[in-house]
């Protein structure tokens, strides 16, 4: 009995017929279920945020702090204690979902499509176009990631949007070199030999035959992706150069909270616990779509 192929997985992928197979593997391994499990409370913490707790993230309320002035610890009027404002550091912490996940979601986003675009270009059409694209692609992996990413934040006003868009620009380039090297090997392949001596069109061979095959890859490094994300909008926050306060960002209540962290630790722990939490997820549920997907992969561990 041989063994699926590649093709074989993109091709049914992109049929859409195994995506049950798809969650009933994935779900039959706990560490991806685990990290299922803290996806699905972080999303609906910021979905529901409003109706989950009665506080205003903003709101800086006077019994929000001890008569010397200094942050509450966590009691049953407030869930994680207050900051050093007076506000609900439970109520922050759920907003600040929100921004990780809605600067996970586009900034990823973004960054996979113009990898993407950059990578399938270059791979297939090769000869100078793909040697100039993969030359830039280089000059900007030479940058570091964190160093370049501040770079333009300080250029632009920071803001949600604009934290976003940096970070689209800074984190296209693996994703780029990954489909580049699977799109150069499959351009080489018999099929799409095939398909040119037919006189199959230039888009008919990338969308039909070429983008199918990428599809499994570029999902996994979709899912990678977003935890890496909310590392790195968690440190420009943090650096001051991120979103902006009193807009609520896991980074900037630990920046702002980092003064109480020897009286009062819960301000940076449960916000920094946040942050590892959701990254951790989405390595832990990218890690074993990676396993099913890839077919080399099977029977491994």
């Amino acid at each position: 009995m041989t063994s699926p192929t590649a093709p074989d997985v993109a091709a049914t992928l992109a049929a859409g017929k195994p995506r049950d197979g798809i969650w009933r593997r994935l779900l039959k391994r706990r560490l991806a279920v685990f990290g299922l499990v803290i996806i699905a409370l972080a999303v609906a913490g910021a979905v529901f945020a409003p109706w989950i707790t009665p506080y205003d993230p903003n709101d800086q309320m006077f019994d929000g702090l001890t008569l010397e002035g200094a942050p509450l610890p966590p009691s049953e009027k407030f869930w994680l204690g207050t900051d050093l404002l007076g506000r609900d550091l439970a109520t922050r912490i759920l907003f600040g979902a929100r921004t990780s996940l809605i600067i996970g979601i586009v900034a990823n986003g973004a960054a996979l499509l113009i990898g993407a675009l950059v990578g399938v270009t270059a791979g297939y059409f090769r000869g100078w176009i793909g040697g100039a694209l993969m030359r830039f692609t280089d000059l900007m992996m030479a940058f570091p990631a964190l160093l370049l990413a501040i770079c333009l934040a300080a250029i632009l006003q920071p803001s949600l949007w604009i934290v976003a868009l940096v970070i689209a620009l800074v984190n296209w380039v693996q994703t780029a070199r990954v489909i580049y090297t699977e799109t150069s090997s499959l351009a080489e392949r018999e099929f799409i030999d095939a398909e040119r001596t037919i006189g199959a069109s230039t888009p008919r061979i990338l969308f039909r035959h070429i983008l199918p095959h990428l599809l499994p890859t570029l999902i996994v490094w979709g899912t990678l992706g977003i935890s890496t994300t909310v590392l790195l909008e968690a440190t420009l926050s943090y650096l001051g150069i991120g979103v902006q306060p009193p807009t609520a960002s896991w980074g900037n209540i630990i920046f702002e909270n980092q003064t109480y962290f020897q009286v009062a630790p819960w301000l940076v722990f449960f916000p920094g616990a946040a942050i590892l939490a959701l990254a951790l997820a989405f390595n832990l549920v990218g890690d074993a779509l990676r396993d099913i997907l890839d077919p080399t992969q099977r029977g491994r561990g």
